[in-house]
């Protein structure tokens, strides 16, 4: 069928294919149409499947024609594929270059362009060199992540009669927006709205305005929003409310000793033993964070260093994954997501347009890491398989049988695989990297910059 193939590269990945099917090929697949359709059509006056050829061509010449382009199209563009290797990805649809309709007695001629799997180029990825922040666990940190448990096992009282409100109380309200004649919009009442003083965790953001009201009491206030306040139906906009606060509450933090620390856990028979733990969990988080940010800059270097043309279809499906995840995160559906988007003044598209950054480095990164693989022979053995699924069993105190079993069932023993193997890889590169301390810093900065 197909005479002749010749295949372009163009920018980012993808190509134009020039094909032409032989005029026999073609003429054939006309033919055959037409007599298909002779013995299948009813035209009237003649019985089923004696229409003439000619009557036919004569009444549906133009539909045939474009139908016979069609089928040459998708039969010609199918053998191809299975001869070259720059084939399409599977979400990119071949383009037709140019509208083109079979010419009877002639070969048929056509271009598509499409995208295919980037060529990845590697650059130097073995002892790459990387500066890792200089941070350990301090007593400070210790002690903030004892008040938080301290906060976790807090009981909530009423606060003593007459006292003020104050930060950190936890408050309930009513209150309502007032209209320049001081009445009452409607629809922006609410009715015992609770919310913890300080934490901005409230439409109007009036926390500061509440503090030193007492219980029962009601206050007018008045405030101004930035233009670019974070809510666009107020931003720029001057507000009065009517707020009444009807209970005042503070929490009561527990001692920091022997029984609170039986309180959090029955493991814990000892503050000391809750201390031990706490800072083994530090430890244990700032070390994988530190890790994390090894890997990233280790990738970093590698990317940079590398040529990796990454194709436009590749990143579209990557920002419409995300994007996937981005509403499934929500818990709503998209078409509310979208609308809640409008309300901030923003879309979809923008969304897209901020993820795209990302999105493309952690592409590069993927692939990278793929190549790296390839190139090493790194790959995940029927033991590293096995120790994974005892490990997860563990974790979830379940059998090594069931485990499987559900890996199995919900086909996930391809993305286990994968897992393991890009451990491997990332376990490789940072075994043959030169880490270099840097600067000292705080287990929080190691933290918000890897969080």
């Amino acid at each position: 069928m197909v005479a002749s193939k010749e295949v372009e590269p163009l920018e980012h990945s993808s190509v134009e294919l020039t094909v032409t099917v032989e005029k026999e090929s073609a003429q054939k697949e006309y033919d055959d149409l037409v007599a298909r359709y002779s013995k299948t059509l009813a035209i009237k006056g003649f019985r089923k499947g004696k229409v003439p050829p000619a009557i036919l061509v004569q009444k549906f010449g133009d539909s045939l024609l474009d139908e016979a382009s069609a089928n040459l199209l998708e039969n010609s563009l199918k053998e191809v594929f299975e001869t070259i290797e720059q084939k399409p990805l599977p979400y990119s649809v071949p383009q037709l270059k140019d509208d083109v309709k079979l010419q009877i007695g002639e070969s048929f001629t056509f271009t598509v362009t499409y995208d295919t799997f980037p060529e990845i180029k590697l650059g130097a990825y073995q002892q790459v060199e990387i500066e890792e922040p200089d941070a350990k666990i301090t007593k400070d940190d210790e002690k903030r992540e004892l008040d938080i448990i301290r906060d976790q096992n807090a009981t909530v009282v009423e606060k003593k009669e007459g006292s003020a409100v104050a930060k950190d109380d936890i408050i309930t309200v009513n209150y309502v927006e007032l209209a320049d004649d001081g009445t009452e919009k409607q629809g922006t009442r609410r009715q015992d709205f609770v919310f913890t003083v300080g934490t901005g965790y409230n439409l109007y953001k009036f926390d500061d305005e509440v503090i030193g009201m007492k219980k029962g009491e009601e206050r007018t206030i008045s405030k101004e929003y930035p233009s670019d306040f974070e809510y666009p139906e107020l931003a720029g906009k001057k507000v009065t409310l009517k707020v009444a606060v009807t209970t005042i509450k503070e929490k009561q933090l527990p001692e920091l000793d022997d029984e609170l620390a039986q309180d959090v856990s029955s493991k814990y028979k000892t503050l000391q033993d809750l201390k031990d733990d706490v800072h083994k969990r530090l430890t244990d988080d700032l070390a994988a964070r530190l890790r994390q940010g090894n890997v990233r800059s280790i990738m970093d270097a590698i990317i940079e260093r590398s040529q990796i043309d990454l194709p436009q279809a590749m990143i579209d499906a990557e920002l419409a994954d995300t994007w996937h995840n981005f509403v499934a995160q929500n818990r709503v559906g998209e078409a509310q997501l979208l609308r809640i988007l409008a309300g901030q003044g923003r879309s979809r598209e923008q969304l897209y347009e901020e993820w795209k950054p990302s999105v493309t480095k952690n592409l590069k990164s993927r692939l990278a890491m793929d190549k790296i693989s390839e190139r090493e022979h790194i790959e995940a053995t029927p033991e590293d398989i096995e120790a994974e699924i005892k490990r997860q069993a563990e974790l979830a105190n379940e059998t090594v049988e069931k485990v499987r079993e559900q890996l199995q069932k919900n086909d996930l023993m391809h993305y286990l695989e994968h897992d393991i193997k890009d451990k491997k890889v990332v376990d490789f590169l940072i075994a043959s990297a030169v880490v270099k301390k840097g600067a000292k810093t705080s287990y929080v900065d190691v933290v918000q910059k890897n969080g």
